[in-house]
């Protein structure tokens, strides 16, 4: 299928010659000649796969006509298109801008035919990996709903933002479908009823499965009960009627939906709180005969209390307190550590303190037998707990996993807690079962684009004055930079190292093996280390070279002497897409 791109500037040389490249390699073209065209064209006839937009234009500029168009793309539903800026300017501050306001590339007027067909396939081919990726990583695979990871983030930024019902939805009596007619029935009614839900919850909703048969949604705009009565009869007569369908109108099993929902903002904006009280609404229907909903309300919900029940602030911190805080650490159950976890997140984020997450993982030895192996799961939880400080505080994930967040600590004394913990075991214990553990350090400045991920790159050049300075550059901006002088140096850095880099920064002209044949060399390694992102460094300023460069693959080019606020632009721009890219594949790979 032709790729769509839309070229929006208020030249007509401009639209006639990238109308003419862009065509003549068989791509369907739409030329636009304003900011406004762009926003009435996209929010009436749908948007194209990649927009070159001009900076430089009356009335809209690029930047203006950028933000709008973003604003759009939110209240429409739709995924942001790559936008990719066409200029003459060669100022570092309009760069920066562009950057910072999300752009995916620029592009030089006058054009080189090579180098924006190049770019444009690059910005394209990344965009839709991430959305592939990020789609995989967020999506339930039988349903095509939110996973329980997205719900909570995408329903989280809507009962913040929005106004509407949060509600739990919840299948009765699907355990006996799976029972009588078999799980892969079970699937075709879960699928159904999600089809179901798609159908009835208003435009602009979401809703994701956090369970096997329980789901969320958040109705924008839902204001009134008999909106949720409504939906909630909708949902039960369509859900049996499908189910008559596929299972024969003989089909008994008092199969329905219970609901329990809660309004927003009139409870709060707080995704987790409103979820726990629209949950004690869909407990009480289930209690209460199933197939109905349940609106949260205080008065409803209120606990039975007597005229007595008053308490001053010294009693009910005595029996909300530990009266005898021991001093070992504090286990929790996994409900009970997600609050008090979450908290500790924005703590960290709101104070500038520093943790540390741990994941122990006990693995057996070939000669202790399965209950023993258990009993000693049982154990090192008590062992951790005794070997920590009471300001810590720690859960079992699964039987033979405990996860501890070390509070306040510093990074580099984060490995000898964990190593004293795992020695003084072996040394009380023995060797029957194996202790592994994965760390993770959380900062104050969680958050940010790149989250907390360190970012390691390479740097390769002969001429070392254009090494360090480059080194320098970067370092100053928080990046870990590894220089060496050749491309054979990084193949073999790359062959005796098991740790890669995020990214390779890598010269073309150098003796013995030139940066374009390492970069031929480096991809036919293969595997991890044949997909490193590679950006070309060079004091060639001609159009030529760059063609060359991207058409090998190259995420970017950049050119010597240095400019340092470009070269940081440009290297932290290539970094978030890759970080980015590593956090999807990791979530991937777990589920």
């Amino acid at each position: 299928m032709a790729k769509w791109i839309m070229v929006v500037d208020d030249d007509v040389s401009n639209l006639q010659m990238a109308g003419h490249i862009l065509s003549k390699n068989n791509m369907r073209v739409t030329a636009l000649k304003s900011g406004k065209a762009l926003l009435d064209y996209v929010d009436t006839k749908g948007s194209p796969d990649l927009i070159l937009l001009d900076i430089k234009m009356p009335e809209l500029d690029g930047f203006e006509t950028l933000k709008l168009l973003r604003e759009l793309e939110k209240n429409k539903g739709i995924h942001e298109t790559p936008v990719v800026f066409l200029t003459a300017d060669e100022n570092t501050e309009t760069e920066s801008r562009g950057f910072e306001v999300g752009v995916s590339d620029f592009i030089r007027k006058p054009f080189n035919p090579d180098v924006l067909l190049r770019r444009i396939d690059n910005v394209i081919s990344t965009s839709n990996e991430m959305l592939s990726l990020r789609s995989e990583a967020t999506t339930d695979k039988l349903t095509g709903f939110l996973n329980k990871a997205a719900t909570g983030i995408e329903l989280s930024k809507m009962c913040y933002n929005d106004t509407g019902c949060l509600m739990m939805i919840d299948l009765d009596s699907f355990k006996l479908v799976n029972d009588i007619y078999g799980h892969e029935m079970g699937d075709k009614v879960l699928i159904a009823f999600s089809n179901i839900i798609k159908e009835v919850i208003p435009p602009g909703s979401k809703a994701g499965r956090i369970g096997g048969d329980e789901f969320v949604a958040f109705c924008k705009g839902f204001t009134e009960e008999e909106s949720v009565a409504k939906i909630t009869r909708d949902m039960n007569e369509m859900l049996v009627k499908a189910a008559k369908e596929m299972m024969g109108e003989d089909m008994n099993i008092p199969l329905g939906t219970s609901v329990g929902a809660i309004m927003v903002p009139k409870y709060g904006n707080d995704y987790t709180s409103l979820l726990k009280l629209a949950d004690k609404g869909l407990y009480k229907v289930k209690k209460n005969g199933k197939h109905g909903y349940e609106l949260y309300n205080t008065d409803s919900f209120a606990e039975e209390e007597t005229d007595s029940a008053v308490m001053d602030i010294v009693s009910l911190s005595e029996i909300l307190g530990e009266r005898n805080i021991p001093n070992v650490a504090l286990q929790m159950d996994m409900d009970a550590f997600s609050y008090v976890y979450r908290y500790i997140i924005r703590y960290i984020a709101r104070h500038n303190v520093n943790a540390c997450k741990v994941l122990f993982t006990l693995e057996s030895s070939e000669k202790v037998d399965i209950q023993k192996y258990k009993d000693l799961c049982d154990e090192f939880g008590n062992h951790v707990r005794q070997s920590l400080r009471k300001s810590d505080i720690l859960t079992r994930s699964r039987y033979n996993q405990y996860y501890v967040f070390l509070t306040d600590i510093r990074e580099e004394f984060t490995k000898k807690v964990v190593d004293n913990i795992i020695e003084s075991w072996y040394q009380e214990k023995g060797r029957d079962v194996v202790i592994k553990y994965d760390t993770e350090f959380v900062r104050s400045e969680i958050g940010s684009a790149l989250g907390d991920e360190d970012r390691n790159v390479i740097i390769v050049d002969d001429e070392d004055i254009s090494l360090d300075m480059a080194a320098k550059i970067l370092r100053e901006d928080g990046v870990n930079v590894t220089t060496l002088n050749s491309g054979e140096a990084l193949l073999k850095h790359l062959e005796e190292n098991e740790e890669l880099p995020d990214l390779v920064l890598m010269d073309i002209n150098m003796p013995g093996m030139d940066g374009y044949e390492t970069f031929r060399k480096l991809r036919s390694m293969g595997g991890d280390q044949g997909r490193i992102s590679v950006i070309f460094l060079t004091a060639d300023d001609s159009s030529g070279a760059e063609a060359e460069g991207l058409a090998l693959g190259a995420m970017d080019f950049i050119r010597k002497p240095y400019v340092a606020e470009i070269l940081k632009l440009r290297v932290n721009h290539i970094l978030e897409l890759v970080m980015l890219r590593k956090r999807f594949v990791k979530i991937i790979r777990r589920k």
